[in-house]
Order: C-alpha cells, then structure tokens, then sequence
C-alpha cells in the first residue's frame, strides 16, 4: 500500500467522513443510519490495511477476487470479521469461496445456486441483478430474478437476504437502485425475510441511501486509492 500523501486524510478520518456522510443521507431520507451497513471493500489492500480498519471498529470486509480474500482471510482468522464476497463466483470455485464467506453478494444463475448448496453450514447471499443490456455482465436480467430467488430458497444451506445491484455507467444512480428496490419488493413476496439492498458505492451511496440500500460497499473513499493491480 502506498504511503498517504502529506496532508491527505488518514484511514480513520476517511472512514469518519463517510461514517458522517451515510448517517446525514440517512436523515435525509428518514432513515436511521444505524441500520444501514458498511462494508469496506479492501481488493489489492494488504490484510495490515484490514486489521487498521478492524482496531477502527470495521467488522464488514469485501472483497472480490477469490485468490486474495482466501489468503486474506487465512491470515486475518484471529480478527472478528464478517467477509463478503462481492464479485463473480466461478463454479468450480463455489465450495472454496463458501468456507471463508459469511456473505456471498454475487449469485447469479441456477448452476451457482446449485454449487453453493451444502448441509454443513449456512451461508447468506444476495442476487445479483444485471441492470444494463449486456448479458456478459455479472448478474441475473431483471426478469430471472423471482425464479432464481425460488431456487436459492429451496436450496440447503443458503439463506436468502436480498438483492445486490451495480448502477450502470452513465446512468442515473437512483433511478437505477429504484428499479432494484422494486424488484426487493416482488422478492420480498416470495421471502418475507429478505429485506436487504445491497447498492451504492464510494460514489453514489447517498443515492443508495434514498432507495432503501440496507448494505453499501465503499472502497476508495474510505481505503483510498489502490496499490497497483497485482
């Protein structure tokens, strides 16, 4: 990680800054800060950043490729930590990914759902929901998302609480994380239980926010920028 530069923020008053920032969206919208989480996504940190956040009252970590959380997770097991994994989950990497996550945001097709079952344990998850027209994108298309929220259902060892959104590039933020609040609506038919949003990133949570996100996952404007990519 690259030293901060003189007179740039450090690690505890960019994370009381955005600490500040989604409790003040929250009044905004007449919500309470407190039920919104903040997960600090810490890809290509070093597990030293981690521990730093976790001495700051950090307990929420994501991260998104599988090599490096799994590594990360090894070396951090005497910390009291809650990992998520918030990118895409390679089949045959399900079972590997599942024993190191407490939450898995990206389950985006039926082969997935199917990869993770397990009557060992429970893990939680989220849907991904693809919210642009590019069907290579991670992500379930808007219209798969009751059957697929049926299958996690029905599925040993996964625990459904909610659905997981990116808002496109070039779109409107909130309009985006309106149409998944909608869509957490028709889930919540099949699930009265699942009533999580994960949305909103360093750059658009106060849109979030307003749209119900119960999870945030906030990289650079709380860990600042990444070293370069390993």
């Amino acid at each position: 990680m690259s030293l901060p530069t003189p007179g740039s923020p450090s690690l505890s008053e960019r994370l009381d800054a955005v600490r500040e920032r989604v409790a003040e969206a929250a009044t905004t919208a007449g919500r309470v800060g407190d039920d919104i989480t903040i997960i600090v996504v810490t890809k290509f940190h070093p597990a030293s950043l981690i521990r730093e956040l976790a001495a700051l009252g950090v307990h929420d970590i994501g991260e998104n490729r599988h090599q490096e959380a799994q590594a990360k997770a090894a070396e951090l097991a005497d910390v009291e930590l809650n990992w998520h994994f918030v990118g895409q989950v390679q089949g045959k990497k399900a079972r590997q990914v599942r024993s190191y996550a407490n939450v898995i945001h990206s389950v985006d097709r039926p082969a997935l759902v199917d990869a993770l079952v397990s009557t060992e344990h429970e893990v939680a998850c989220f849907l991904q929901v693809n919210l642009t027209d590019d069907t290579g994108r991670g992500g379930v298309d808007p219209a798969g998302v009751e059957p697929l929220a049926e299958r996690v259902l029905a599925a040993p060892g996964l625990r459904l609480l909610g659905l997981m959104a990116v808002a496109p590039l070039g779109a409107e933020a909130r309009r985006s994380f309106a149409q998944v609040r909608e869509l957490g609506e028709r889930v919540r038919m099949l699930a009265p239980e699942a009533t999580s949003l994960s949305m909103g990133m360093s750059q658009d949570f106060p849109d979030a926010i307003a749209e119900g996100a119960t999870h945030l996952r906030i990289g650079t404007a709380i860990t600042g920028n990444r070293p370069a990519e390993r």
